[in-house]
């Protein structure tokens, strides 16, 4: 046997962690790149957005402003009530901010699951309980979204005119396709024993937390209270850029265009999503009785103030999170 000598390696200079090093720069610049990438990509719809917001009024462009930035102290309140142990408040506040913008860079809402889990992860959770309490998060807002849309739809049944959006021919094909998913995801699971046991421990693990939360009234306050508060607040926003630009919807008709978009395009795989929601935003709006020109300015303003003003600072934000290590 012939003995091969290895290089002798000086103390403090590993190899392995230069990589790792170089990866956490690269990470912190990432979100600047893509900032820029969206932004090209976007550019007319962010050009026309700001220059309706330029003929409208201040006041109440400064009241969506501030509701904006309400949301993302009702997420925090939201994710602090989904695990039992206390979470830095400063940090979280400004990991939800980071999110927002991660969230507009990667398909709806992996970008900010991603950074939610890492934070939670960093601040000593183990990953089953950060990803079940991110499970937990993700159905408390559903159920608040979809729990607000249907009692302002009881209490305004005549705020839409659900004819316009989806015609009736296209409920057949919908149910139809539904059911398809819910055959196929029913088979894989019969079919694959491993992905089957893995979704029942997350299911044990995430019917735990649910209840260790629960035990805690504080928490639970923080959970539903934020998961009501959040589709409210951005509601909110959108009732107010309407009324900067005049449009004259009332605005409980405007909350239930928003719900209603927003929980239409949930499965839609975009990037925050862009393109998806102003769509379905302009055509809800439509439906709710405005006319479509002032409508469509009011989306356009309405994104500009909820994602392209935020996304610059939550960029950095993020980048500066990367590098501190808080995910």
């Amino acid at each position: 046997m012939t003995a091969v000598q290895l290089p002798e390696l000086r103390p403090g200079r590993l190899p392995r962690r230069v990589p790792v090093r170089r990866l956490r720069q690269i990470l912190c610049l990432l979100p600047l790149l893509l900032v820029t990438v969206v932004a090209v990509q976007h550019r007319s719809v962010l050009a026309a957005g700001l220059a309706h917001l330029r003929t409208a009024e201040w006041p109440w462009l400064l009241a969506a402003a501030g509701a904006t930035c309400l949301t993302w102290v009702a997420a925090s309140c939201t994710r602090q009530g989904a695990v039992v142990e206390r979470l830095p408040r400063r940090r979280l506040l400004a990991t939800q901010f980071a999110a927002g913008a991660a969230n507009h860079l990667l398909p709806t809402g992996l970008g900010a699951s991603a950074v939610n889990l890492r934070f939670m992860t960093v601040c000593g959770l183990p990953l089953a309980r950060s990803s079940a309490a991110l499970g937990l998060y993700l159905l408390a807002e559903s159920i608040g979204r979809v729990a607000l849309l249907g009692a302002l739809l009881i209490a305004f049944p005549d705020a839409l005119r659900l004819g316009t959006l989806v015609p009736e021919t296209a409920f057949g094909p919908l149910l139809a396709g539904a059911l398809v998913v819910l055959v196929i995801a029913v088979a894989v699971l019969a079919l694959v024993r491993r992905l089957r046991s893995a979704l029942v421990s997350f299911l044990r693990t995430a019917l735990g937390e649910a209840r260790s939360v629960h035990t805690r009234p504080a928490r639970a306050l923080a959970l539903w209270g934020g998961s009501f508060a959040f589709p409210a607040l951005q509601a909110s926003v959108l009732v107010l850029t309407g009324r900067a630009l005049g449009l004259d919807i009332p605005p409980a008709h405007m909350a239930v265009a928003y719900l209603a978009a927003t929980v239409a395009v949930a499965l839609v795989p975009t990037p925050g999503g862009i393109g998806s929601v102003e769509a379905a935003l302009v055509v809800a709006l439509v439906a709710a009785g405005g006319p479509a020109a002032v409508a469509t300015a009011v989306v356009l303003a309405f994104r500009v103030i909820t994602v392209w003003l935020p996304l610059v600072p939550g960029a950095l934000t993020l980048a500066a999170l990367v590098r501190l290590k808080v995910i």
